[in-house]
């Protein structure tokens, strides 16, 4: 009768050793940095290396607040992001792999994984916005290629414009060069008489003064052998410059028939190099005074130096 007794008692607790020793060895727990995490899988750095972690629906995730950490808020899995530190509680798998029953995390530690990790996604979203800008950024090349064909188009137009206008211009300086070789040619005459025809605004009007004053000078180019008489007409800087152009040869035209008609200088005794418009003023255009003076006609009556020295 004694040994039946201590049969079953013995092999009571057997059972309740087995029993806590295999519950033992299958809880276990692991603390540590979430290292990385992809779908129900996440590795967890702890002190003794890395452990694999697995989440199941069963797994419960929660954030110990309060005094003692007595109060517990409750939390989904997306909060397990790497950088976070966790405890976690579990059982081991037959591929030692920790099957969490809980998963502890610190609030604050969250908070601060957070930020990192919203660090990263911006990040992300810019490269997109670049991609949507590079994309953009194509279609406006593709724009600005289509306007630089027609600019090319429009600068062929404007290049043959210009050439125009170089030959007009290569013109005019030939003119222009024409002109001044007139004027250079006349220094190699003696000055031996001069007079200066002054003129109201706008007008082309000789005064009786002057036409006084060209009687005279007429007179004294008669008596000399071989005389030319040179006309040259200017304006003041009023008015536009073709304007003036055309008043100072007016202005020459009409001294030169002056001395034709009335003072009896033949035409072929007369020069007129060119109409001097506002070019070469004798005084100057900012006051009322320097514009009467440079609304003239300059008459010179001019010998040949080589005549005048034979």
């Amino acid at each position: 009768m004694q040994r039946k007794t201590i049969v079953p008692g013995f092999l009571g607790v057997l059972l309740i050793t087995l029993a806590l020793a295999f519950g033992a060895r299958g809880d276990d727990e692991v603390r540590g940095m979430i290292k990385a995490r992809a779908g129900e899988k996440m590795i967890v750095r702890g002190s003794g290396g890395d452990t694999v972690v697995i989440l199941t629906a069963n797994t419960r995730t929660k954030d110990d607040k309060g005094l003692f950490g007595l109060d517990k808020e409750e939390m989904a899995d997306t909060v397990l992001i790497p950088g976070l530190k966790v405890r976690i509680e579990g059982t081991r798998d037959s591929e030692r792999r920790l099957v969490a029953k809980t998963i502890t995390v610190d609030g604050d530690d969250l908070e601060t994984s957070q930020m990192i990790e919203a660090g990263l996604h911006p990040t992300a979203e810019q490269v997109a916005d670049n991609v949507v800008a590079i994309e953009n950024n194509k279609k406006g090349i593709a724009t600005n290629q289509n306007n630089i064909a027609a600019n090319q188009k429009a600068i062929a137009a404007n290049k043959e414009s210009i050439d125009t206008h170089s030959q007009q211009i290569q013109k005019n300086m030939n003119d222009i060069q024409e002109n001044t070789d007139r004027f250079n040619r006349l220094d190699d005459y003696d000055v031996k008489g001069e007079t200066t025809v002054k003129f109201k605004v706008s007008s082309s009007t000789i005064s009786k003064e002057d036409k006084e004053q060209l009687k005279k000078l007429a007179e004294t180019a008669t008596g000399v052998n071989g005389y030319i008489i040179e006309v040259k007409g200017f304006t003041d800087s009023s008015g536009s410059a073709a304007s003036n152009d055309k008043l100072s040869e007016d202005r020459a035209k009409a001294v030169i028939a002056y001395l034709y008609r009335e003072c009896n200088i033949p035409v072929f005794r007369i020069v007129a190099p060119a109409a001097m418009g506002e070019f070469q003023p004798a005084s100057t255009n900012e006051n009322k005074a320097g514009r009467a003076e440079n609304r003239r006609v300059e008459v010179k009556v001019l010998v040949n130096k080589g005549i005048a020295g034979s």
